[in-house]
């Protein structure tokens, strides 16, 4: 029996289990090697119809889409239809964000990166026409700047909208025909939907939540987020098999099976080359590339992307070094669990990489002085607002606005503790996770001047 044939016999006979252990649904996964390929599936795509997931079946990537937008950027760099460092306002002289030095100095580099340094999480519905990104762009023109571009990483969905919008400028197509024509037709793949219409033609999984924390799962109340927001993650879907073919061509330096190169050589390393840091969160990677989400662990380099949408959650991991590739898609549950055991066995049976520790609270923690933390960090989505009791114990206050009402967020209060230097984390997990705060730079009287979750939340007032 090869490795492959084993991993294969794992999956089959574990991952029903932990499916059941961790409230999973339905899930689909893939496992590449080399060029051969092991799949498999199990549960059901819909809770209220008890339709069965299989192979066949799609499921949203959510933000690993962002990794198709990074390619299909880096293919116009390629063909030098693209400078990576050259203003974004050459190709589209209509973008404009909330401050206007920082409008003419964003790169598509930046945007690929992270580092653009304008507000990310916009998720303004512009309708379902061929017209959604145009009309996207053209509404940043107030997003706040939280920091000069360059200066440091802040997760950024509505730059890789506009990444897709300089996609559909120098193609002169939408961002789901380049996709369809430059990725998915040269890669060979039969099951990718850019749009809930082309979905529905396959097996399509819809999302599940909680009705309430702790509570039993349901139906997500819509399919997918709005077209606008596609480049970065709302509507991409697809198998896990087409999910690792993708992953192959990267591993392959740029080419498809049949020998078409999609990439040009030398750009699928320079996509997880390191670019740039982030704060020691845990829960993302330790770097970022072009795209790629990096963790730099002492065992070795691991590549790739999470995505989440309304229920649906997707995980992409690639060891570049051994040639393989896991990828695990999955309708709602304790989905962070479920994905650490999973692709955790299979990369310990397959690679001597481990996936790295996640943070936890200390059993113990210390009292701190948390003064430098106090205050209200704002966002267009929500307020965060850090306090401390006459006790010493540190509470955050989280109250939605905007889209993210819409889109079901609710207030909720956390308690925070002493983790590290200048970071906190909560004493309770959110879905199986404690994620760490981090509290940064300096608004000049000796407080942060950022809380930084992934994304950089400003000092309000500063």
């Amino acid at each position: 029996m090869s490795d492959l044939d084993a991993v294969r016999d794992w999956l089959d006979q574990q991952v029903p289990e932990l499916m059941r252990a961790h409230r999973v649904p339905g899930a689909s996964w893939a496992v590449l090697r080399a060029d051969e390929v092991v799949e498999g599936a199990a549960g059901v795509l819909n809770l209220a119809t008890g339709v069965e997931a299989t192979t066949d079946s799609v499921f949203q990537i959510g933000s690993a889409t962002k990794l198709w937008t990074a390619s299909l950027v880096l293919q116009l760099a390629d063909e030098g239809l693209l400078d990576l460092d050259a203003p974004v306002r050459e190709v589209l002289p209509e973008f404009a964000v909330g401050d206007r030095e920082a409008t003419e100095r964003i790169t598509p580099r930046q945007l690929l990166e992270h580092t653009a340094g304008f507000e990310g999480d916009i998720f303004t519905d512009t309708g379902v026409g061929d017209d959604a990104l145009e009309k996207y762009v053209a509404e940043l023109h107030d997003v706040p700047q939280l920091f000069p571009p360059g200066e440091r990483f802040s997760y950024n969905n509505a730059g890789y909208c506009v990444l897709g919008r300089v996609v559909e400028v120098l193609r002169g197509t939408t961002y789901d025909a380049a996709l369809h024509e430059r990725l998915a037709a040269p890669l060979g793949l039969t099951h990718v939907a850019t749009s809930a219409l082309e979905a529905i033609l396959h097996r399509a999984a819809v999302g599940h939540v909680e009705a309430e924390p702790g509570g039993s799962l349901q139906r997500a109340p819509v399919w997918a987020m709005p077209r606008s927001n596609a480049p970065a993650g709302a509507m991409l879907s697809m198998t896990a098999r087409d999910l690792v073919a993708f992953a192959r061509m990267h591993l392959d330096d740029g080419h498809a099976p049949d020998g078409t190169r999609v990439l040009a050589a030398g750009t699928p390393e320079r996509m997880w080359a390191h670019a740039v840091d982030l704060p020691a969160l845990g829960l993302m990677g330790t770097s970022w590339g072009l795209g790629f989400e990096r963790f730099d662990t002492p065992t070795g380099l691991l590549v790739g992307h999470d995505g989440t949408t309304i229920g649906q959650h997707a995980f992409l991991r690639m060891v570049p070094g051994a040639g393989v590739a896991v990828a695990l898609l999955t309708n709602g549950g304790d989905v962070v669990s479920f994905y650490r055991e999973v692709v955790g066995h299979v990369l310990g049976m397959l690679t001597d990489v481990r996936l790295p520790d996640l943070p936890a609270p200390p059993q113990d923690p210390e009292t701190v002085d948390a003064s430098r933390y106090l205050g209200t960090y704002s966002a267009s989505v929500f307020d965060l607002t850090v306090s401390q009791d006459d006790d010493g114990r540190i509470w955050l206050d989280l109250v939605p606005k905007g889209d993210y009402v819409e889109l079901g967020g609710q207030a909720e209060r956390t308690e925070l503790v002493h983790y590290g230097d200048d970071m906190l984390i909560p004493v309770d997990a959110d879905r199986g996770m404690y994620m760490p705060h981090a509290f940064v730079g300096d608004d000049g009287a000796g407080h942060a001047l950022y809380l930084h979750l992934g994304r950089a939340v400003r000092r309000a007032g500063v």
